[in-house]
Parts: C-alpha cells; sequence; structure tokens
C-alpha cells in the first residue's frame, strides 16, 4: 500500500513547491529575543516571533522556571484528576483568573487544547455556535469535534452576527466566538458591540485573547480592557506561548460553573499531561510582573506606532492594526517568499504568508513588533524593508 501513497505524496510536495506553497523551517541556535542566531551563524533581527512582551528570555522568568524544577521536579508524568495536580497549577490558575477579572481557570498543555476541548463538553444539537470566519484555525477544529448548529458571519462584521444571532434563536443555547486580535490581519474585534448583540439576543460569548493579551489594552489584559467590559465576556482562553512567556501551555478562563464542567469533560483536559512545573513557575512569576510594572506594555505600543507610521509613509500598504501585529500586503505568494528572502540577507528575520494560511491572493509579510526591539532594530528594519520593496517593485 504505502508505494502508491508514496508516489501520491511525491506528487502532492512537487505541486506545493512549484506552486510557491512550500515552507522551510530555518532554525535558530540562539535564545528567543529581538536578536537570534541562526544555525548558518548569521545573526539576524526576529520580526516574526509572538515575543510581544519580550519575555521569552527574560532572566526572571529563568530563574523561577529553575526554581520550579528544583522544587517540584521535571514533569508530572500524569493528567491532573489522576495525580498531577500540584500547588504551582492551582496558583498559576488563581493568577491567570485574578488577571482577567473572572472566576476561575483550567489549565492545557496548548491553546490550541483549550479551543479544542471547550465546546463538545458544552453544547449539543440543541445548541448553537456563531464563529467569525477569520477565527483560529483552532477554534475552527473545536466546533468541529462539537454537534452544535454552526453559523459563521464575515470578520467582525456585526450586521452578520446579528443575522446570524436572530437565525440561532431556534437553538436552547447560543455562543458567540471570535478572536480578540485577528493574527493574520491584526485588528481588534470588536467585542464591546458583540456583548451587547449578545445580551440582546440571549448568547454567551467566548474570546481567544492569544493575540490580544498583554498586547491590547493599557495594561495588558486584553479586549475586556481595551473595551472596559471586564466580566462581561463568559469565556476567555489564552495562551503562555505568546506575551506570557513564550513558553507552551494554554488556558479557558471563565464563569466557574463553565470551568468546573470543563473539569469533568473536557478530553485534552482529562486526556493529556500536566504542563511541567518550569513552566507553570515561571507562568505565576510572569503574572506577578503583569501586576507589578506597565513598562513593558508601554515600550511595545510605542514601538508599535513608530513602526507602522514609518512604512506607511514608505508608501506599503499596510492593513488597519490595533495590536502589535503588521500585515505588509503583498498579495503575491512567491513574492512574499522572495520579499522575505531578501529581508534575510538583509538581517531581518520575517516569514512570507500565503495560502493556506491566508486566503488566496492576500500573500503578506506578517511583522510582529516586541518591547525587546530597540529603536535602532526598527530602523534598521524599516530601512530594509524599503531597499528590498524598492528593488522588487512593491514601492517607487
Amino acid at each position: 500500500m504505502y508505494g502508491a501513497f508514496k508516489n501520491y505524496l511525491i506528487k502532492e510536495i512537487k505541486d506545493i513547491k512549484e506552486a510557491g506553497l512550500y515552507k522551510d523551517e530555518r532554525i535558530i541556535v540562539s535564545p528567543q529575543g529581538a536578536e537570534i542566531e541562526l544555525e548558518s551563524g548569521q545573526r539576524v533581527l526576529n520580526f516574526c516571533a509572538n515575543n510581544y512582551l519580550g519575555l521569552s528570555n527574560h532572566p526572571e522568568l529563568i530563574k523561577a522556571a529553575k526554581e520550579g524544577l528544583d522544587t517540584h521536579g521535571y514533569g508530572m508524568s500524569s493528567v491532573r484528576f489522576i495525580c498531577g495536580t500540584t500547588d504551582l497549577h492551582k496558583k498559576l490558575e488563581e493568577k491567570i483568573a485574578s488577571f482577567f477579572g473572572t472566576e476561575d481557570t483550567i489549565l492545557y498543555a496548548a491553546a490550541f487544547d483549550a479551543n479544542g476541548g471547550i465546546f463538545e463538553p458544552l453544547f449539543t444539537e440543541e445548541d448553537a455556535i456563531i464563529s467569525d470566519s477569520l477565527n483560529h484555525a483552532s477554534i475552527i477544529d473545536g466546533v468541529r469535534l462539537c454537534k452544535a448548529k454552526r453559523y459563521r458571519y464575515p470578520n467582525a462584521d456585526m450586521k452578520g452576527l446579528e443575522d446570524a444571532l436572530k437565525q440561532a434563536q431556534e437553538q436552547r443555547f447560543r455562543i458567540v466566538v471570535t478572536d480578540g486580535v485577528f493574527s493574520m490581519d491584526g485588528n481588534v474585534a470588536p467585542v464591546d458591540k458583540m456583548v451587547e448583540l449578545a445580551e440582546k439576543y440571549d448568547a454567551l460569548v467566548m474570546v481567544d485573547e492569544s493575540h490580544s493579551a498583554g498586547v491590547v489594552g493599557d495594561t495588558g489584559r486584553g479586549v475586556s480592557e481595551h473595551f472596559n467590559i471586564t466580566g462581561k465576556i463568559d469565556l476567555i482562553t489564552g495562551t503562555l506561548g505568546k506575551s506570557f512567556g513564550g513558553a507552551i501551555g494554554g488556558f479557558t478562563t471563565g464563569r466557574k460553573e463553565i470551568i468546573e464542567m470543563l473539569r469533568q469533560r473536557s478530553r485534552p483536559y482529562l486526556f493529556s499531561n500536566s504542563l511541567p512545573p518550569v513552566v507553570v513557575n515561571a507562568g505565576i512569576r510572569m503574572f506577578d510582573m503583569m501586576d507589578e510594572t506597565n513598562e513593558l506594555q508601554d515600550k511595545l505600543h510605542a514601538n508599535t506606532a513608530y513602526f507602522m507610521k514609518e512604512m506607511q509613509a514608505s508608501g506599503f500598504d499596510i492593513k488597519p492594526t490595533q495590536s502589535a501585529i503588521c500585515a505588509v500586503m503583498l498579495y503575491d505568494a512567491q513574492l512574499s517568499q522572495d520579499f522575505a528572502s531578501k529581508l534575510l540577507d538583509e538581517g531581518i528575520y520575517v516569514i512570507g504568508f500565503y495560502y493556506p494560511v491566508v486566503p488566496k491572493g492576500e500573500a503578506r509579510i506578517r511583522v510582529q513588533l516586541s518591547a525587546a526591539h530597540e529603536i535602532e532594530h526598527l530602523d534598521k528594519a524599516i530601512a530594509a524593508f524599503r531597499k528590498v520593496g524598492k528593488e522588487l517593485g512593491v514601492i517607487k
């Protein structure tokens, strides 16, 4: 059997390469940071990591991780309800709930698991899930695992959402689901208006804060802080793998009864190992740091505003953003790869995004700003974009 299957895979991979859609991986041999070293020995400025607050290699988190290793060991070797829950896990859950102003929290191995394990335990074929068209793949996969009726509305389109809510009135329970920040465009969902519609049409609201927590809002508490609606969102999912230290781990935080049901029935929680103590203890320290100072958020916001202003002044087609994501639109898949390759030659590490990660004809370079970037880093990146943009005819 494998002979025929192998030939099929070879052809498919060949077609992917010929279409300019093949994804190569660059190997990093240094810690994550504003400047990194590649296996080739080249040192480059990194503008494509989710390291929004620059915490991925922060000495305080490294210290906390080592302390967690010393006090609680390397791994848990178990799921939570058997013998995989430590005092550290409970403390981190309390920290997350306090940070977002919610009632309780449940930890997962990844945010993909949090989104994948949230719908099936809570909703049946009697219910409805109403989802934004640009929601993350993990939300889409989570919805697929649930038997609830599915509605989809155009990205951030409140008329489309209201129409879907009207149609869903025949179902028992309804939940509106959105990313807080849409990872490819960088726009913030109008969650304040979503909450108003949800109250009008008797629906729950869930927000994935993976790209917005730590970034959006004056103190990085995400869209609920941004729109001053803390306590009005029923469920928030997120990750420790982006702003919050850049390691691994996801969470769902919200109404206590919902979290309690997820502990009983959410399959990724029940059948996956607990997060290792090194990650959990570093996470605790990270949330303490978030309470102690707003310096990193302020720097990130300043860096983003500066970079966006200079790139737009240079003539690049930039999607509007309220986050730390700057989508430089190129539209052609091969052009996005060529542009990224030439930027690497200039010492700027970015990635071209193209189908199926974004829709066909919507290829781009997604620049992600960080509090770890200094102004000289931003200036070097902007100069490189201008040089390559002119070489490839993207700007004049």
